[in-house]
């Protein structure tokens, strides 16, 4: 199995952070800062551990911010346009999952050193990401904050531009919600139309969730700017469009369905099938879908389905599953066979008991069928 992400914040990395604050200030208490920064390690999650070493940083680091912030700046690795994910804190400097609590740490502590820390930010991102600190910012001073990333959008690093557009995201996953801007999406949306067609796919993937984002809480806004975006889009921008609409064509909506090209269904003989009604927890299901075209041209077809999980108090909590795309000829027909796993995974809860799956094509559910979930 894969390392799990908090083990990314270990003692090596620590004692890493250590020496090079002392190097910077050889008053700096090292063993003082590792036993706080360390402490009960183990039993903490990554949150956690970060937050527990950003504390340790406000304990042993200079009180006076602006020192502090010298001495972090002097810490950090040379910065590169790479790839800068699973980088480690070397004999070179800091960089990796050391930044984030040395963002958390210059997000609490720079609101009376605001260029200073807008400056940091920007470094900080560069070997890692600051798109969670840089959110307290835009929650204390979202103007001034906002001013800045405007600027970012125009940087020459690929790291700042998409911490233009990653760290203003409404609901950016692990992060607080930026309330304001889930309620008036419009500073957000201005910074997007900057970066939408930015040189590196990087940047633009950032724009898409971006929008995907909005379009959970203003889902006629987001298919408005989709419809504007494709003319005369760009291969790139066509992609971004459709990442950012995903949410909107999982939930049926009419004009980016249209925008797309999955347009109204003429089909016939639609039949759903399971093959499994009876599905022993840790197996799978097995469903088919045939259809047959009654058009005279080929018809975009774009096709998923929908397990209505059963909950504790007996209702029912759907979840839309992509299955594929394809085309459809004309008077032709099509049969689809699909598996899906009914095991244990860390973000659902399975109960047993009567569950229902739909399955949609361009949007529009064509028939369903029951199954039973044995635990």
């Amino acid at each position: 199995m894969p390392e799990p992400f908090k083990n990314a914040f270990n003692l090596p990395l620590i004692t890493g952070m250590a020496d090079h604050f002392h190097q910077q200030w050889p008053e700096f208490d090292m063993q003082g800062f590792t036993a706080a920064a360390s402490k009960d390690l183990d039993a903490l999650e990554l949150k956690a551990r970060s937050e527990q070493i950003m504390f340790a940083m406000i304990d042993y680091l200079p009180a006076d911010f602006s020192r502090a912030a010298e001495m972090i700046l002097a810490t950090l690795s040379p910065a590169h346009d790479g790839d800068i994910f699973g980088e480690l804190v070397d004999e070179h400097g800091i960089s990796g999952w050391a930044i984030m609590p040395m963002a958390h740490y210059v997000g609490l502590r720079g609101h009376d050193h605001f260029e200073t820390a807008m400056n940091l930010f920007k470094e900080l991102t560069k070997r890692f990401s600051s798109e969670f600190a840089v959110r307290l910012f835009l929650l204390q001073e979202p103007e001034k904050t906002w001013l800045v990333m405007k600027q970012w959008t125009q940087d020459s690093d690929k790291h700042v531009r998409r911490l233009a557009s990653e760290g203003i995201r409404p609901r950016l996953p692990w992060a607080m919600r930026l309330t304001q801007f889930i309620n008036d999406p419009s500073p957000v949306i201005e910074l997007l139309e900057l970066l939408k067609d930015d040189r590196d796919a990087y940047v633009r993937r950032s724009v898409a969730n971006n929008l995907n984002d909005i379009a959970k809480d203003h889902p006629e806004l987001v298919a408005d700017i989709a419809e504007q975006w494709m003319q005369g889009a760009s291969k790139q921008r066509r992609q971004l469009v459709r990442h950012a609409c995903r949410s909107l064509l999982k939930q049926g909506n009419a004009k980016v369905l249209q925008l797309f090209g999955y347009g109204e269904l003429q089909l016939e003989k639609i039949r759903v099938l399971v093959q499994t009604p009876v599905v022993e927890f840790g197996m799978a299901l097995q469903f088919s879908l045939s259809i047959n075209s009654t058009a005279d041209h080929d018809q975009p077809l774009m096709i998923d389905y929908v397990i209505h999980h059963q909950k504790a108090n007996g209702k029912t909590s759907a979840k839309v599953f992509k299955w594929r795309t394809t085309s459809l000829a004309a008077k032709q027909s099509l049969c689809f066979s699909k598996t899906h796993a009914m095991r244990k995974i860390t973000t659902r809860v399975y109960y047993p008991g009567l569950h229902r799956l739909e399955v949609m094509v361009n949007g529009i559910i064509v028939g369903s069928a029951d199954f039973q979930l044995e635990m």
